[in-house]
């Protein structure tokens, strides 16, 4: 994909043996793509990686998307629950320097809005920094519908969000650490950004 230093660069990175291993298509990346498209107007680019439920994997393919590919923000879906299996956390954790809980936390209540199990879920999210650079690497669920709600919010009968998802703060977060603006389609989710004081 052809694009310019100052696009956005994001990584996606789905997490599952069973897809990995072709027992069944993916479902998470083209999930969120489909999302960012409609959700981004800013010029972006993508980075895609499928890769099994290991946690020296996942940590490679974090490490990679960060100082390779020098995203600015990766979303990982799956391998988030308590199964053995279930890895990523635990790999985000090793490879982020900063922990944001208060992402993980607004991802878990918006999930029990739909799902009495989201309490299980060990999704987290951190910002990776290196001396000229910095991600925010965030952990998504691994079921399509889930994605989009953790991202978009809570809608009512009429389709109007009721209760902000988690990329509401995202466009704001990646500013902080450094990274470029995005700007988005508000009719999905508007990005919140402190109000600029004029003398």
């Amino acid at each position: 994909m052809n694009h310019k230093p100052g696009d956005i660069s994001i990584g996606l990175v789905s997490i599952s043996d069973r897809a990995y291993n072709g027992t069944y298509p993916d479902l998470g990346i083209p999930a969120l793509q489909d999302w960012l498209a409609h959700a981004i107007t800013s010029p972006y680019w993508l980075e895609t990686r499928l890769i099994p439920d290991d946690r020296e994997q996942i940590e490679k393919t974090l490490h990679e998307l960060v100082d390779e590919d020098r995203c600015s923000l990766i979303l990982t879906t799956g391998g988030t629950g308590p199964s053995r299996r279930d890895q990523t956390p635990d790999a985000t954790l090793a490879v982020g320097t900063r922990e944001l809980p208060g992402i993980a936390e607004r991802m878990r209540q918006i999930s029990m809005h739909f799902v009495p199990t989201a309490v299980l879920s060990r999704q987290v999210a951190v910002i990776c920094e290196r001396p000229d650079h910095a991600s925010l690497i965030l952990n998504l669920p691994g079921r399509p519908a889930a994605i989009r709600q953790t991202l978009e919010g809570v809608r009512d009968a009429d389709g109007n969000i009721t209760e902000p998802g988690i990329f509401t703060a995202i466009p704001y977060c990646i500013e902080l650490i450094g990274g470029p603006a995005i700007e988005t389609n508000e009719a999905i989710c508007k990005a919140w950004r402190p109000e600029t004081k004029t003398s």
